[in-house]
């Protein structure tokens, strides 16, 4: 006769989240090798891990999203090479960089099926772009052309910083509970016209957006800036946070 399950078995633990990071295709040399690689900086790794989530590196493939996306309880878009121009409209600048038209539909796929199930996104420098052409919208394709401070670009390898005003009133301004930032920076383009449905919420002082969110997700943060180069947790932490696990452990 089956017995019946025990009313005083404790409840199992629940498996911590686990965040999706995209990565890069580059050529990377390491000993004797020299060949390409699928890249992404550590930094993003340990913020994730730091907040309590399970770090995933994902690597670009074509017809991968909708598969990847079943696996993961939140989605990091990280930084990398310049969008192509071409997914808003646009002739390339001399400045712009080889796109990577792998890793751009990869990503504008990732971000299309994570929103669709609900998931949290965290957009990171090339992510707050991606995240505005995914919507429509278009690019500074190289900020000195356009009035912007050389402090967004820092000098070669090395990250700047400058100061972001942050809309008290926005998700943003409710996770990190201040309206203005010192943030580690480094890009040479910004978003240019908001995408569909997008709304502006962190602006540098020479006027370019740093920060986007859509208020109709439950979860969509994109900065401009480089966050795990810094010294607070708290988009990282309000990311894991928001990622709820598809199983227990």
């Amino acid at each position: 006769m089956p017995t019946s399950p025990r009313s005083d078995r404790p409840d199992r633990p629940r498996r911590a989240p686990v965040i999706g990071i995209t990565a890069g295709e580059l050529v990377a040399t390491y000993g004797l090798w020299k060949e390409r690689c699928s890249l992404v900086p550590a930094d993003y790794v340990h913020a994730v891990t730091r907040a309590g989530g399970v770090a995933v590196v994902l690597a670009a493939a074509d017809g991968a999203a909708g598969a990847v996306i079943e696996r993961i309880d939140g989605l990091m878009l990280t930084g990398g090479v310049d969008v192509d121009p071409t997914r808003f409209g646009a002739v390339a600048h001399p400045e712009t960089q080889r796109p990577d038209p792998v890793r751009d539909r990869f990503e504008l796929d990732l971000l299309g099926a994570a929103t669709a199930r609900g998931l949290p996104v965290l957009a990171i420098c090339r992510g707050i772009q991606v995240v505005n052409v995914w919507r429509g919208g278009t690019l500074h394709q190289h900020l000195p052309d356009v009035g912007g401070d050389p402090e967004h670009l820092g000098q070669p390898g090395v990250y700047g910083s400058h100061r972001v005003r942050v809309d008290p009133a926005s998700s943003l301004g409710a996770i990190v509970r201040r309206t203005e930032l010192d943030v580690p920076t480094h890009h040479h383009q910004a978003v240019d016209r908001l995408g569909e449905g997008l709304r502006a919420c962190g602006w540098s002082n020479d006027g370019f957006v740093e920060a986007l969110e859509d208020p109709s997700l439950p979860h969509l943060v994109a900065v401009q800036w480089h966050p795990e180069m810094g010294d607070d947790p708290v988009l990282f932490e309000n990311l894991v946070a928001a990622a709820v696990p598809t199983g227990v452990a």
